[in-house]
C-alpha cells in the first residue's frame, strides 16, 4: 500500500518521510524510470541532430512549458532577489550540467553514462557534509562508498575493454556532469522550502535555458528542421517534457521531503533501467563490469534508504 506523508515542513528543515513506501517514494521511482529510459532517447536523439541544438531545443521546451504552468497558478513567484538566485543556479545545474551530459552521453555508451551518474549523491552527500545541510549515518555513508566502487568498476570496465564499454572521455564528461548537479542539488535546498515546485523548476530551467540557446545557436541555425525526422522530434518531447519537467517536480518534492542525498541516490535506479533499455533499443550488450557495477549501485541504493 502506498501512504503519503503527513506534516507541515518547518522553514530550514528537511521533513523526514515515516519509514516504508511512501508516494514520494512512488514518485522518485517513476522519475528513475524516465531518466533511465531518457539516456537511451538522448543517445538516439543525438545521432540524427547536433548535441549541442538538440539538447537547446529541449532544455527550452521544458523551461517555456513551465513558465507557462507556473503562471496558471494560484501561487505567488518569489522575490526578485531570489529570482535571480534561482535563474543564476539553473545555469549550475540545467546550464553546465546539460552541457557535460549532452556531449558525454554522445562519447560513450548508453549504459556506462548511467552508471557514472550514479557518482551523483557521493557528491551530494559530500557537499552537503560540507555546508552542514546533510547528516549522513556511518550505514548511509557506507552505501554511497559501495555504489561509488561500482563506478570504479564501470570506470575500469571502460579503460580495460574500450571497444564494448565506451569512451574514458565521454565517462569524465558524464561525471563532470554529475559533479554540477550536485552543486545545484545542495544550494537549491533552502529555496524548496520556500518556493513553489513548479516555478521553482521553471526558473531554474530558465536560467540553464538560456546560456544553451546562446551556445547552441548555430548547431540550430545551421539545422535543416523541415527535414528533421519524427522519431527525432519524439525524442526531444519526451526528453524535454518527460525528463525535464515530470521528473524534476518529483525530484524537487522528494529533495524537499527526504533530503538531497536519499533522493538521489534514487537516481541510482536508474542506471539498472538504463542498461535494460539500451540493450532493447541500441543493442548495447551489458558487460560483465557494467552487471558488477549495478549490483553495487543497487545493494548501496538499499542501504541508504531502507
Amino acid at each position: 500500500m502506498i501512504s503519503t506523508e503527513s506534516g507541515a515542513d518547518a522553514p530550514g528543515r528537511v521533513h523526514r518521510a515515516r519509514p516504508g513506501v511512501s508516494l514520494t517514494d512512488a514518485m522518485l521511482v517513476t522519475m528513475a524510470a524516465i531518466w533511465g529510459i531518457n539516456i537511451s532517447v538522448v543517445k538516439i536523439g543525438t545521432q540524427m541532430l547536433e548535441p549541442l541544438a538538440y539538447n537547446s531545443i529541449r532544455v527550452a521546451l521544458a523551461a517555456v512549458s513551465l513558465l507557462i504552468i507556473g503562471a496558471l497558478g494560484s501561487r505567488p513567484w518569489p522575490a526578485p532577489r531570489q529570482v535571480w538566485t534561482l535563474l543564476g543556479l539553473g545555469v549550475i545545474g540545467n546550464g553546465l550540467y546539460q552541457v557535460f551530459f549532452i556531449e558525454g552521453i554522445a562519447r560513450t555508451r548508453a549504459g556506462s553514462a548511467a552508471l557514472v551518474l550514479a557518482a551523483t549523491p557521493a557528491f551530494i552527500a559530500l557537499i552537503g557534509r560540507a555546508r552542514g545541510v546533510e547528516r549522513i549515518s556511518s550505514r548511509g555513508m557506507l552505501g554511497i562508498a559501495i555504489s561509488v566502487g561500482g563506478i570504479g568498476l564501470v570506470v575500469y570496465g571502460g579503460v580495460a575493454h574500450p571497444a564494448d564499454a565506451g569512451t574514458l572521455l565521454g565517462n569524465l564528461l558524464v561525471l563532470a556532469g554529475s559533479l554540477c548537479w550536485a552543486v545545484f542539488t545542495v544550494l537549491l535546498l533552502p529555496h524548496t522550502h520556500q518556493v513553489d515546485g513548479i516555478k521553482l523548476s521553471a526558473l531554474t530551467l530558465t536560467g540553464g535555458a538560456i546560456p544553451l540557446l546562446l551556445l547552441g545557436a548555430p548547431a540550430i541555425a545551421a539545422t535543416a528542421w523541415s527535414r528533421v525526422p519524427a522519431l527525432a522530434w519524439g525524442a526531444i518531447l519526451f526528453s524535454g517534457i518527460g525528463a525535464l519537467v515530470i521528473a524534476y517536480l518529483f525530484y524537487y518534492r522528494g529533495v524537499r521531503l527526504l533530503g538531497p542525498t536519499r533522493t538521489a541516490m534514487y537516481g541510482n535506479l536508474q542506471p539498472i533501467i538504463a542498461l535494460f533499455v539500451a540493450w532493447l533499443t541500441l543493442g548495447e550488450t551489458p558487460t560483465i563490469w557494467q552487471g558488477l557495477g549495478a549490483g553495487s549501485i543497487m545493494t548501496g541504493l538499499l542501504m541508504t534508504r531502507m
